[in-house]
Parts: structure tokens; sequence; C-alpha cells
């Protein structure tokens, strides 16, 4: 009878999903000794042919059968033996990824270097992925003094980082807000459709030190802009501010919001009852999802420059603003002013779309 080792803590530790688990190998010996091809077991237990067959190839022995348990220890085994990284063993390597780094050299442009200047010579290449590997490592000699040309930070890195920034997977990051979002993605129209009036885009711009917004909400038909006097940022003020301003318009104007995942808008469920109107958000980092707003705003931008105080504008201050930069003639709208446009839809008996 054989006996098989005992294994070690490391082996019964949960593993990555990229390895083949201690069933997975039981299942492998057991469709193996029923007479299975590789590729039926790698379609019964949903791997590919080659991970199959390199199990068979490194775990199993040169003849007998295959040991399941026999394989698992001997994977773990070698998965727990250090390994040097290849600019640990080769001096030269080291030595010239060093200098490129003290030049700030980022690692995507050091690899593709090394890769051109030593195209026959795999010792003297690496991947972007092992540099940085190097740099975080705990007392990496990489890390290096500050130079004269950057003396703000010693790490060779453009971030300035030190040590890697931890990721979360997608499906694990907490959502913005407890509500279910309705995605830009969902809007029953193009981003270039404007043909039906009444669809809004908004956000806030900042003041200094971020103490101070405006909210800005433009028609994305006419460009009309509507500004929003918010004494404080949050979703309530927000909230009290849109309901206000928009509350004078009728239903046909008021059809839908697309806004930024700003958190002041964590109550869009109570304004869309409230406005009758869904409130749709854009993806993260995308502004270009709301052009029309973001091109108002660097409008605005004249009224209200970065880095002032906008708590110093009255409610009063924001109308003169807004009605002296809507009868401004755009050529977008053929030389026509938003004002002009959006007071045709309102005399308009069915709010019908304009026609440019």
């Amino acid at each position: 009878m054989r006996f098989v080792e005992p294994l070690d803590r490391l082996a019964v530790r949960a593993i990555s999903p990229r390895y083949l688990s201690q069933d997975e190998r039981i299942q492998i010996a057991d469709l193996r000794q029923e007479g299975m091809s590789i590729r039926a077991i790698a379609v019964e237990i949903g791997r590919a042919a080659s991970t199959v067959s390199r199990e068979l190839a490194r775990n199993g022995p040169k003849d007998g059968a295959y040991r399941p348990f026999d394989a698992h220890r001997r994977s773990t085994s070698r998965r727990a033996k250090p390994r040097s990284r290849r600019l640990e063993t080769n001096l030269a390597l080291r030595r010239l990824v060093g200098e490129l780094l003290g030049k700030r050299w980022s690692p995507a442009q050091i690899a593709r270097h090394l890769g051109a200047r030593f195209p026959h010579d795999p010792s003297m290449r690496l991947c972007h992925e092992s540099i940085y590997q190097a740099v975080y490592e705990p007392g990496s000699t990489l890390v290096r003094p500050p130079t004269v040309p950057s003396p703000h930070h010693r790490s060779p890195l453009r971030t300035g980082r030190e040590h890697r920034r931890a990721h979360q997977h997608h499906d694990r990051r907490r959502p913005r807000f407890e509500q279910p979002m309705l995605s830009i993605h969902q809007r029953p129209f193009a981003p270039d459709d404007r043909s039906e009036a009444g669809h809004w885009e908004g956000d806030l711009i900042v003041g200094r030190a971020q103490s101070s917004v405006i909210g800005t909400l433009v028609e994305r038909q006419t460009r009309t802009i509507r500004l929003l006097h918010l004494p404080a940022r949050d979703a309530d003020t927000l909230h009290a501010a849109v309901i206000t301003r928009m509350g004078d318009l009728p239903d046909q104007l008021v059809r839908s919001i697309t806004w930024d995942q700003g958190t002041e808008m964590a109550r869009h469920r109570t304004i869309t009852a409230d406005l009758g109107a869904p409130v749709y958000f854009c993806d993260a980092h995308a502004p270009w999802q709301r052009g029309s707003n973001e091109n108002s705003n660097g409008l605005l931008r004249q009224y209200f420059p970065k880095g002032t105080d906008l708590s110093i504008y009255s409610a009063e201050h924001l109308r003169a603003v807004e009605t002296e930069i809507n009868h401004r003639p755009r050529a977008v709208l053929d030389d026509h002013t938003p004002a002009e446009l959006f007071t045709a839809l309102l005399a308009s008996p069915d709010h019908s779309p304009l026609r440019r």
C-alpha cells in the first residue's frame, strides 16, 4: 500500500481559481481511469485541454496511474518555492533598468526599449509588470534618492508611489447610491439625437477649495441654460433647487435629466417622482456624454472664473447671467439664440420638436 504525505497548510488554504483544485485533480484521475481522452476530460471539468495535458505531464508519474493527492502535494510544494526574479540574477539587466528608471523612464518604455535593443537575447528582456513588482518590493534598491531634475519624490514612477494601489473587483465595489441608478445607456435615444425637446443635462461648477458650487442645467435641443443657486453641496439642497427651478415648465419640456455620478444627486429617485422625469447617469470619467453641459460650463466660466468663491453670487445674479448667456446667438443654432428657440417651444401648443 502506498502512503501519501499529509498536506501542509499552504496546500489546504484557499487558492486562486486559476490553479487546479484538489477536487478537480480527483475528477481528472477518475475520468482518466475511465479511459476518457484529455479533450473530453477538459470539457467535463471546464478547463482548457492544455491545462489537463500539462497537469498529467508535470504532476503525473512516468508510468502507472495518475494519483490526485500526490499530484496536489507536488504542485503545492512547487508553488511555495520562492523564485528569483530576473532582475535579481542578471546584474547587467538590473543595472540598465536602474539607470533608465533614474532617468524617469516608465516601466512600459523600458520594456519596449529592452525588446528593441536585445531582440535575440531573452535574458535581457522584461515585461513592464516585472519592473513594477521590483520597484514595489519592500526595500527595493531601484527606489533611489531624489535627483536634481526631480527632487519631489524618491519613487522612479511618475505617480510617485512606492507601493501598489489596491484595486477592487467591479462586482465588489460599493454602489455610489443605495438606490439603483439609471445608466445613460438605458436612455431611449442616442447621444447625438436632439430631435426631441425637454431633455436636460446637468452638473456642478465648483469654486475655490471645493467649498462652493453652482448647479447648471442645459436643454439639449435649444442649449438653454438654467442655473441653480446652491447654498450647500448636498443632495437635499440640490433636490430643492432642481424642483424649484424646473417646476414652472410643462411636462413636455422636462422629459429627462442626465447627470454626472456626483453624490449631490443621491436623491435622484425623489427628483424623478416630483418632476415625472427620469434621471440618467453618465459613465464615470466620461464628460463627453454630457457634451452640451460641458460646453455650457466652459461659457459660464467667463462669469464665474475657476478658483473664485461662488458663494458670493446671489440667486438674482445667477438669473442675470442666465438671461445674458441665453440671449447670445449660437453658431450651432444657425445664429438663433437659445432664448428665442425656447420661447418658441413654450408658445407651441404641442411643444413639438424644433426643425433646424
